[in-house]
């Protein structure tokens, strides 16, 4: 743990005009560090070391998809979570990865300061590295609480974005399919 990050919480906490030495309060700057620290873990991995070489020849050359991914995110605006679920899918070509893999390289980088578009498109950029696939398709659905909790206050907003690439880009077909399999076509 940073020596100064508790310090700049405790800097936090009489900025806001309050004691830090209160009850209450004396051991808040060192859990909101320890717990920032959790939350943005993602800086201290690499995709090689969440891969851990978790990839295996295969035949397969149909669609896996790993749908409802939980997500767990920061906005780097406000500092105030997002959450929500991602779904991926990708098309092999000789190659797939470990299932745990997915939803690893989902965490890696949503537990970074981010923005929702720039996660959808790492995540869907790694598993492209990754995998070598045909195809990859992200799709995210977050509930973005700096539009929650300050501002304008839309408790029921959700946002949705997605990346194509390659196969799940080109083939209205294959998007289609993945769009269908993720519940979110008519």
């Amino acid at each position: 743990m940073s020596a100064t990050l508790p310090e700049h919480y405790r800097e936090i906490l009489l900025g806001l005009g309050e004691n830090p030495d209160r009850e209450g309060l004396q051991d808040t700057p060192k859990r909101a560090a320890k717990a920032m620290q959790y939350l943005c873990r993602g800086y201290a991995q690499t995709l090689e070391d969440v891969v851990n070489g978790a990839l295996f020849a295969s035949d397969n050359d149909e669609m896996i998809i790993v749908k409802d991914i939980e997500l767990y995110s920061l906005c780097e605006h406000h500092l105030l979570p997002f959450i929500g679920k991602v779904h991926v899918a990708y098309v092999p070509t000789g190659k797939v990865l470990g299932l745990s893999k997915i939803a690893r390289i989902v965490d890696m980088f949503a537990r970074r300061l981010q923005i929702q578009e720039n996660l959808t498109r790492e995540i869907a950029d790694a598993i492209e590295q990754v995998t070598q696939a045909a195809g990859v398709a992200v799709v995210i659905e977050a509930q973005h609480m700096c539009m929650m909790m300050r501002g304008v206050e839309k408790q029921n907003s959700t946002m949705n974005t997605s990346v194509m690439l390659g196969a799940l880009r080109d083939s209205s077909r294959t998007r289609m399919e993945f769009l269908q399999l993720i519940g979110r076509s008519k």
